[in-house]
C-alpha cells in the first residue's frame, strides 16, 4: 500500500452485514476549512446500519465509505484552519467516511480530546451528542424540571440522553425490550424505565406522571408509536422525532393536538449544512464539553471490534443486544 492509499469499508451491494468489507482506496486530501485526521477509532450507529441496507445514502458530497463519529489525531490541515494544530487529539461528526485509517473532517465540527477520555470513548459521543442536545435541549426545549420519555433506553442515544437528561436536571422515563435492559437503563442514569413488551408504555407513564404527562418525548420509532407518544404529553408537549424504525407514515387525532396544544417536530443532523454543524459544535463546546472534561460525562462502552471485523460489529448492533455504542478499532 502506498502513502496515498489507505485501508476502509465499503459496502459492495445493499444487504446483510456480510457486504461491509475492507478495501484499499485513495486517502483523501482535505480541502479550506478540512482537516486529515489519522483515524484511531469510529463509532457504529444505526444511520451505518441503513446505509448498508441501501435505505439511506450518503447525502451529496459525502463519501462512500461508512461512519459519522470518529477519534484520532490531526494530520494535515487544510487551508485556513487556525484553531488546530497537526498532532491535536480530537473527537469529530463527519458525514461518511469515518470506517477507514484516514477521514476528512470540517475543522469547526472537531472536539478537543481532554485527559481521562480514552480515543474509544471518545469516538462514541459525536454523533448521538448533537444527535441528543440540538433534538432534547434545542428542539424539545427540555429544561430544569421536565419528564421526558424516550424509546431505545440503552441504545446509543438512550443512554446518551438520559446520562445529559440527568445532568441538566430532566427526570427521564425510558422503554427497553427486557428487563435485563431496563436494569441496565436505571443504572446507566434513567429515572424508571418500563419493559414495552410486558407493559403498556401510555399506562406506565400515566402511572409515573400521577396522570400529568410528559413534557418531551424523544421519538425513534414513529409509526403506531406516534399516537401512544401523544397520549403520554402533557399539555403543551413536545415530540422530537428523530428515526423511522417503526415506519414512516402515522395516523394521529390531531383533537389531541389541538387540545394540548402541542409541537410536533423532527430534524435529521446528516444533511444539515456544514454551517449548523459547526455552530451545534460550538454551543455543546461550551455547554456540554466541560462535564466531559471534568469526567461526569462518558459514553456508555458496549463492545469493541477490530475494522477488518466490521462484518461482525454491523451483525451485533442487527441483534439488537448492545447496551450503549459499539466502535471499531481502526489503529493496530
Amino acid at each position: 500500500m502506498t502513502q496515498d492509499e489507505m485501508t476502509a469499508v465499503l459496502f459492495e451491494k445493499p444487504g446483510g452485514p456480510e457486504v461491509a468489507r475492507t478495501q484499499t482506496v485513495a486517502r483523501p486530501k482535505p480541502g479550506p476549512g478540512q482537516v486529515l485526521i489519522r483515524v484511531a477509532h469510529a463509532g457504529v450507529n444505526r444511520p451505518d446500519i441503513i446505509q448498508r441496507e441501501g435505505k439511506y445514502p450518503p447525502p451529496p458530497g459525502a463519501p462512500d465509505i461508512p461512519g459519522l463519529e470518529i477519534s484520532g489525531t490531526v494530520a494535515v490541515l487544510g487551508d485556513g484552519v487556525d484553531m488546530l494544530a497537526e498532532g491535536d487529539r480530537v473527537c469529530a461528526l463527519v458525514s461518511g467516511g469515518g470506517y477507514a485509517e484516514y477521514c476528512v473532517a470540517d475543522g469547526r465540527h472537531c472536539l478537543p480530546v481532554p485527559d481521562g477520555l480514552s480515543m474509544a470513548e471518545a469516538a462514541a459521543m459525536p454523533e448521538t451528542l448533537f444527535t441528543v442536545w440540538h433534538n432534547v435541549f434545542d428542539r424539545g426545549s427540555a429544561a430544569d424540571g421536565d419528564t421526558m420519555l424516550l424509546h431505545g433506553g440503552t441504545s446509543g442515544i438512550g443512554t446518551m440522553a438520559a446520562m445529559l437528561a440527568r445532568l441538566f436536571r430532566v427526570r427521564t422515563i425510558v422503554t427497553c425490550g427486557s428487563d435485563e435492559k431496563c436494569e441496565a437503563a436505571l443504572r446507566i442514569g434513567a429515572d424508571h424505565a418500563i419493559n414495552y413488551k410486558t407493559q403498556d408504555f401510555v399506562a406506565e407513564t400515566a402511572c409515573i406522571t400521577g396522570d400529568k404527562g410528559v413534557n418531551v418525548v424523544l421519538d425513534m420509532m414513529s409509526g403506531d408509536y406516534v399516537a401512544r407518544n401523544i397520549e403520554c404529553l402533557a399539555p403543551d408537549g413536545r415530540h422530537v422525532t428523530i428515526a423511522v424504525l417503526g415506519g414512516a407514515k402515522a395516523t394521529i387525532n390531531m383533537g389531541n393536538v389541538m387540545r394540548k396544544r402541542l409541537h410536533l417536530t423532527g430534524s435529521t443532523l446528516r444533511p444539515r449544512s456544514a454551517d449548523f454543524k459547526a455552530a451545534l459544535a460550538q454551543e455543546i463546546r461550551r455547554v456540554v464539553w466541560p462535564f466531559v472534561e471534568n469526567g461526569q460525562l462518558r459514553p456508555v462502552m458496549d463492545r469493541r471490534f477490530a475494522l477488518a471485523d466490521v462484518a461482525d460489529a454491523h451483525a451485533y448492533m442487527d441483534s439488537g443486544d448492545h447496551i450503549g455504542k459499539v466502535v471499531l478499532d481502526v489503529e493496530g
